[in-house]
Formats: C-alpha cells, sequence, structure tokens
C-alpha cells in the first residue's frame, strides 16, 4: 500500500512537471537496479549444529553461582571480575540496530534496550555503577569472534544459546525466551511460515533464525543481510517478501513501520543467553548470580514492561534458571 502511494504520488508530480512538454518514449527493455543495504548475500550452507545435531547436549543448562554476590569493587583476588574492575570499565559487544532489544537512541546517542539494561545490571555488581561499560557496535556474525578474540568481555546481543555456540563461548542462564515468527506487509496473504514457499526471506548472517529457515517444509529462498533492520529496507522495498527471526526483533521492526505484521506461531525457540569467553567460568557464575538478583527483585520485571510491554502478550516470568552443578 505505502508503495502504491508512493508510486502514484511521484506519477502526478512528475505529470504536472512536465505537462508542456511532448511525451518522450519509454525503453522498456531498460531497468534501474535498486539500491541494496551493504552485505546482502544469499543463504549459507549449513553450519555443523544444522547438519548433524547435538542430541546429547543440554545448553541451557549453565554454571551455578559460587555463593552471594561480593560487594561491588571487592571482586576476588586473580578473578575475571577484578581484571575488568582494575581496567575500569566493562567492555560490551552489542546491537545498536534492534529496537527494543538493543539500539542507539537517535536523539540521546545512547545505547539502550532490554539486551542493554541486562548489561547495566552487570556494571552496577562489578563497581557500584550501572554505567562503567564501553559498548562495541557488533554485527550477528561478529559475536563469536569478538569473544574468542579477547576484544570484548561478555555480549548481549539476542544470542540465541545451542549446542554448537556453547562449545565455543561461555553461556549464561537463559534470561529471555523468544522464539522466531514471520513479520510480512500488513497487506500480504502470507499467514506463517508453511506460506513462504519460493518466497524470498530475509535472516540475518550468523543467526539461528538463518539456520532454522533452511529447515522449514516450505523451503523458501533465503536472503542473509548484517543487521535487522536492513531486510526491514529490503521489505520496504519489495526485495524480499518477508523476514523471519525472534518475536522481540519482529516487534521491534513493525513499531518503527506500522504497515508490517508479525504473523504466525513460534516454529523455533530462542532461548537468550549472555555470553562471555568460554575460559571465564568465574566470570559466568558471577553473571549468573547477577541475574538470580535482578529475577528475584523485580528488576527483570521491570524491564520488560519498559521495553516490551504486551508486544508479546502479557508481562511474562523470568525464565527460570538450570544449572549444571
Amino acid at each position: 500500500m505505502r508503495r502504491a502511494v508512493v508510486a502514484t504520488a511521484l506519477a502526478l508530480v512528475l505529470a504536472g512537471c512536465g505537462s508542456n512538454l511532448p511525451a518522450q518514449p519509454v525503453d522498456s527493455s531498460s531497468s534501474v537496479t535498486v539500491p541494496e543495504p551493504p552485505g546482502v548475500a544469499g543463504s549459507p550452507a549449513p553450519s555443523p549444529s544444522t547438519s548433524a545435531p547435538d542430541t546429547n547436549c543440554d545448553a541451557t543448562a549453565s554454571l551455578r553461582p559460587s555463593g552471594p554476590l561480593p560487594p561491588p569493587g571487592q571482586m576476588p583476588d586473580g578473578s575475571t571480575m577484578a581484571r575488568i574492575v582494575q581496567r575500569g570499565r566493562l567492555i560490551a559487544g552489542v546491537d545498536q540496530n534492534t529496537y527494543p532489544m538493543g539500539f542507539r537512541d537517535p536523539i540521546t546517542g545512547q545505547v539502550e534496550g532490554f539486551d542493554v539494561d541486562m548489561l547495566h545490571a552487570v556494571s552496577e555488581a562489578l563497581f557500584g555503577d550501572p554505567d562503567r561499560i564501553q559498548f562495541k557496535a557488533i554485527t550477528s556474525a561478529d559475536r563469536i569472534p569478538v569473544l574468542q578474540q579477547g576484544l570484548v568481555d561478555i555480549v548481549a546481543r539476542t544470542f540465541t544459546i545451542d549446542c554448537s555456540r556453547a562449545q565455543q563461548v561461555g553461556f549464561s542462564t537463559v534470561y529471555f525466551s523468544a522464539g522466531q515468527r514471520v513479520l510480512v506487509d500488513s497487506d500480504s496473504p502470507v499467514r506463517d511460515v508453511g506460506d513462504l514457499a519460493g518466497k524470498k526471506v530475509c535472516a540475518t548472517k550468523g543467526s539461528t533464525s538463518l539456520e532454522a529457515l533452511t529447515e522449514v517444509a516450505s523451503k523458501p529462498q533465503l536472503v542473509s543481510v548484517d543487521n535487522w533492520t536492513d531486510c526491514l529496507v529490503l521489505m520496504q522495498q519489495g526485495q524480499v517478501a518477508a523476514t523471519s527471526t525472534d518475536d522481540t526483533i519482529l516487534a521491534g521492526l513493525a513499531a518503527q513501520d506500522p504497515y508490517t505484521k508479525v504473523v504466525g506461531p513460534r516454529f523455533a525457540d530462542e532461548p537468550y543467553g549472555l555470553a562471555v569467553p568460554r575460559t571465564d567460568t568465574d566470570f559466568v557464575r558471577f553473571i549468573n548470580a547477577v541475574l538470580e538478583k535482578i529475577r528475584a527483585d523485580g528488576t527483570w520485571t521491570a524491564d520488560y514492561k519498559h521495553w516490551l510491554g504486551d508486544r508479546l502478550g502479557p508481562v511474562p516470568a523470568p525464565p527460570t534458571p538450570r544449572y549444571v552443578d
């Protein structure tokens, strides 16, 4: 609808501007390439976790907190937390394009969102100050490499826990339970993922959403991009029929474009975890203690209400933590 309105308006403007000029013949053989966001590609080859899933993995069970949180600024000697406190800031990999989970506010310039509030809680526990954070904007595909290369201490970026990833990084307990659905234009006949056969569907590189789409029976044509907002641009240009990812992300995209809608039930679970380098097991236990605290004191629920409200239905209880020890 919005594209038709724009096209009609443009035609009227052009007609008015050229009313005194002779009509020019149209070369029907020529075409104009619609510009695309950078990094647009097709579907990647299935990852090892897609082609050979580990059925024995219990990826969402994390390491139990060692005990009560130490006072801010008084971390155990030699710990990962002491190193971070000595440096004076927590270095965090985040999204800056995905409202309402992690995004840069266009007015204040600050990075905000539900994921970011989890980082503020960790910073508060480390320093007694929620804002001692250095943010590094990363893409979905960057999440594991920046941890393995030691470029960040922690990643909070709608990072779904799965068996393959849990072999490469250390995950906290689940702090948010999302699920994969589909976003389409408001006038689209698509009702769920089963209606996407032969249609172009967008997802980000390095995401479990892209992997899940390779397994659906409808076998859509996949288009991969760097950021979820790139998917929205491609939809607005008519270059893809749908975007499919976590309902949290889709709710944010729909809030930015009223000519879209989220359709169909969840067809894949997306449990989010905070991630750290795999060797930093003490930091995993510390983070899990922080998550225990904000679940119990109402901070988690307040953050959910603030950022998501009732976009995904009634406010849920925080995810129940599961531990391996």
